[in-house]
């Protein structure tokens, strides 16, 4: 019979979104089921599953109903394709699916049938969201299709919301979608930082070609029928096939009742070929594999059937003997990246008296979810807000996330570890009514309210005075009435909150009282007191101050402030709060500058020792730089503002006559470029280790991208820039110097082009302007020599750039002729192609395609939680519920584990041979 239903069936994935509306009824199993485009207040039972199916006018507010053209209807069509949902407006628009349990475990469907419903015969391409995630591109390719999209997902809060997204390239429309609730102990990879999604669900061997789903599986998943004749042969059994305590997969009896053994043969094999056209909004995805067996058979004495699985011929689980009428299954536990094709076979062993067999199969792509969506207590005010006012606009899904689709009229706080918040409120002129709604008080991070010129009525809720941050309420132009409570009135008058309002409805002041005169003497009194304090501690420091005390020769343990001219006399001084060096000091520190730990374009590096015994390391300004006194100065008062744990601290300066220099803390195990050229006394670095310090290194960044004010950018991002400590700890140099200083050698170069060979923007060359995501670009250089060892501009017959060495190799899809070979391959191969794939994101040609700093950090973070996570590459659960863990080598190796490629799948799917 083949697979023909791939070629009808395209399995995509589901999207949530937070969207506000009455809650969806689940039926007496949990399930949702819904018939999207249904007239409001119809439901019906289905016939085949008897599973009652309701309107979706209760889970959704935005769309039209619209019935498919009479020529696509068939007797046999589900009746939920004969109608659909469009949404001809908004860029957004979301089903809420309603009164769930916070971090349970669903599995929700969405199915998709144009049949030209709209008479234009346009097939459209959008996309789908889950939460506040990119999920898939729904690209509809034949009118008289059904499509069919599933995801298994963990609900982030008490409700989960499906998407459909306008990219301008069609009406989104939708035709059904279901939510299934599942165990907890189900499908272990899914959780509450990745979902999977349904690539393949196989019955091997059915008897005919019915899809089995509800009431025969209780979870109402849909297993579609598979064989392959004449290479496949089918048994089955009347038996039930019973499910282990605590399965992880609880296949149906239904499904496992049948099964394939090869037609002459020894083997069982399949294969399955990935998309080639890649989608570059979810690029990469992980395949996880799940096959179940149950001996079916019973077996005369002595007979054995026993079977390895191996994928791309490299051996994947076995010997393996499946129990008799048990389910059993063996699986990947985290996603594998990257073949071209994936060639399975169940091969018998050599103590095998009988052919393997195989009664189903599924196959999952894994989906990360990297976005955090709005605050619970956030996302249910403002919904109680939106009731209240029954406030259109944009509303729909998560009110901050993701930000291109923040609600019109919202401000929010976006944070790496949490989720973002609400702080601004902007419904001025929206043709409110009623009440001020006390729901704004639960928003406690709201630092902004404005909803003046309105018709809001009534009296203004003190509660409001209760939050912390709000610093701005408007409430001008509406028909308030009654005084100013007192705690707004109060903050007013102490300055903590700006308050507009105007006169009330009744007559009565809506302006804050204003606060009573105050005595001239109680004023002028501690001022004065002031002034002669100040006065007294100035003399005194000025009578302390000593000619020639700049020179002083001893080291002093305290930090002083420079304040003498600088180069003229004209010269306003520059403060400076950390500690002044003399030059006699710095010669006592270094030796007589005797050690010297490098040389780079400001000048030397020197190691010196404290007089506690702190080591640091002196950079002396060589004389051939450009940059004068002033604007070293100015630099380095700029510097000591900076204060991160992965960069570099400045301990001091020295300004002595001529003589600039600027003294750091000690990074004993010295840069990051020595550890990776494996120089001397250099020690080598594993993986876990690498990432580690791509992560840190990309912290120190992202702060001086976005918690300094100015932004710096760093300019000169290397890995001879990266220095590390004694426990390998990543720590920024030389953030901010490339602007002070000029280079007098080959790692730095003139302020002009203020960067290194090799890790320069290419932007650059054309704008002359340097931006956060140059920095970027040269991030994604380092990353590439720390997944590959190799320098940026790699000299061997002729000289090529790290970026298209690596690209040209990762096009034949094989990682492991990337990462460096000092590594051994003891590697997470998963987490190797995270970072690689992120590293060519980041050195993109074009800035706006290359990701912030922030995101950056984001994907490292996974890059070693992988990496963690990598000594369980697969897990095999026999009968009994007991696991077995394989180990990773180079002679056993999970394929769906071992290689990573910018590709989706598409296709026939999985295809038996």
């Amino acid at each position: 019979m083949g697979v023909k239903w791939f070629c009808l069936v395209l399995l995509l994935g589901l999207s949530t979104l937070t969207s506000i509306r009455v809650n969806g009824q689940a039926d007496n199993l949990g399930f949702i089921s819904i018939d999207c485009g249904l007239p409001e207040n119809s439901s019906y039972v289905d016939s085949v599953t008897t599973i009652p199916y309701t309107s979706d006018k209760q889970f959704i507010d935005t769309g039209e109903n619209h019935n498919i053209s009479a020529e696509y209807i068939t007797p046999t069509l589900s009746k939920r394709y004969l109608n659909v949902r469009s949404f001809p407006t908004g860029a957004r628009n979301c089903y809420a699916l309603n009164s769930l349990l916070a971090g349970a475990k669903y599995l929700v469907r969405a199915t998709f049938k144009y049949a030209n419903y709209d008479g234009l015969n346009k097939l459209p391409i959008f996309d789908l969201h889950i939460g506040v995630n990119f999920w898939q591109t729904i690209n509809v390719s034949d009118a008289d299709t059904a499509y069919l999209a599933e995801v298994i997902t963990v609900a982030p809060a008490n409700y989960l919301r499906v998407c459909l997204i306008n990219t301008g390239l069609g009406t989104p429309f939708i035709s059904g979608l279901d939510m299934r609730p599942l165990k907890p102990i189900l499908y272990p990879a899914a959780n509450a930082t990745q979902s999977i999604v349904l690539y393949a669900r196989l019955n091997a061997g059915p008897t005919d070609n019915t899809v089995i789903r509800y009431p025969n599986d209780s979870h109402d998943r849909v297993w579609q029928p598979w064989s392959n004749e004449p290479y496949w042969a089918e048994i089955s059994t009347a038996s039930l096939v019973q499910n282990v305590n605590n399965d992880h997969f609880e296949a149906p009896s239904a499904v496992m009742q049948t099964a394939v053994v090869p037609v002459n043969g020894s083997k069982i094999d399949f294969s399955w070929t990935p998309d080639s056209s890649g989608d570059n909004k979810k690029p990469n995805p992980g395949y996880l594999a799940v096959m179940h067996f149950s001996e079916i058979q019973t077996l005369p004495p002595g007979a054995v059937r026993e079977f390895d699985i191996t994928i791309n011929d490299k051996p994947w689980y076995g010997p393996f003997t499946p129990e008799f009428l048990y389910s059993d299954a063996v699986y990947s536990t985290s996603p594998g990246y990257g073949n071209r094709q994936y060639n399975v076979s169940i091969v018998a062993t050599a103590n095998s008296t009988l052919p393997p067999l195989l009664n189903a199969l599924e196959i999952f792509t894994a989906l990360p979810v990297p976005l955090l969506g709005t605050d619970a207590g956030d996302v249910s005010a403002i919904a109680a807000i939106k009731a209240q006012y029954q406030v259109k606009r944009n509303w729909m899904g998560d009110p901050c996330a993701p930000k291109a689709y923040a609600w019109d009229g919202l401000n929010c706080s976006y944070s790496l570890s949490s989720p973002p918040t609400i702080t601004s409120i902007n419904l001025s002129s929206s043709g409110l009514t009623g009440v001020i709604t006390t729901s704004f008080a639960y928003l406690k991070s709201l630092q902004s309210l404005d909803l003046s010129y309105n018709n809001l009525t009534g009296s203004m809720p003190d509660v409001l005075s209760q939050l912390p941050s709000l610093t701005l309420l408007d409430l001008r132009g509406n028909q308030l009435n009654g005084s100013i409570p007192p705690g707004l009135s109060k903050r007013s008058q102490d300055g903590t909150l700006t308050l507009r309002v105007d006169q009330c409805a009744n007559g009565n002041s809506c302006a804050p009282s204003r606060p009573k005169k105050i005595s001239p003497i109680v004023v002028v009194v501690p001022i004065v007191v002031v002034v002669l304090i100040v006065a007294v501690i100035l003399i005194i420091c000025l009578r302390k101050k000593k000619p020639g005390s700049e020179t002083n020769p001893s080291v002093r343990p305290q930090n002083e402030r420079y304040s003498s001219n600088i180069e003229n006399k004209q010269d306003s001084p520059l403060q400076l709060e950390n500690r002044q060096f003399t030059y006699k000091e710095l010669e006592l520190i270094t030796s007589n500058f005797s050690r010297i730990l490098g040389k780079g374009g400001f000048g030397t590096v020197y190691k010196g020792i404290l007089e506690n015994g702190t080591p640091v390391a002196v950079k002396m300004r060589s004389h051939s730089a450009s940059q004068g006194v002033k604007e070293f100065l100015a630099e380095a008062q700029h510097l000591t503002r900076v204060h991160h744990k992965n960069l570099v601290s400045m301990i001091g300066y020295c300004r002595d006559g001529d003589q600039l220099a600027l003294v750091y803390e000690f990074m004993s195990e010295g840069t990051l470029e020595k550890h990776l050229k494996g120089k001397a006394n250099a020690r080598p670095l594993n993986w876990r280790q690498r990432v580690q310090i791509a992560y840190e290194s990309a912290q120190g960044l992202q702060y001086l991208h976005k918690s300094c004010n100015p932004p710096l950018i760093h300019r000169d991002v290397k890995t001879n820039n990266i220095l590390l400590n004694s426990n390998l700890e990543a720590k920024l140099a030389d953030f901010g110097l490339s602007k002070a200083f000029n280079s007098g050698v080959n790692t730095h170069v003139s302020t002009a082009v203020a960067g290194t060979p090799g890790y320069l923007d290419p932007e650059y060359y054309t704008t002359l302007q340097l931006s956060e995501k140059s920095d970027v670009y040269s991030f994604g250089i380092v990353l590439l020599e720390i997944v590959t060892g190799q320098p940026a501009i790699l000299t061997t017959t002729e000289s090529i750039h790290i970026v298209q060495w690596v690209r040209q190799r990762l096009a034949r899809g094989n990682i492991e002729s990337v990462a460096d070979p000092r590594m051994r391959g003891e590697y997470d191969i998963n987490s190797v192609w995270k970072a690689a794939d992120l590293a060519l994101k980041c050195t993109e040609q074009s800035s706006i395609q290359r990701p912030t700093m922030t995101d950056v950090v984001m994907q490292l973070n996974e890059c070693l939680e992988l990496e963690d996570a990598g000594e369980r590459n697969h897990t095999k659960r026999n009968s009994r519920g007991d696991y077995f863990y394989s180990e990773t080598s180079d002679s056993q190796i999970s394929t769906f584990e071992m290689e990573y490629m910018p590709q989706l799948p598409v296709g026939p799917g999985p295809v038996a041979r």
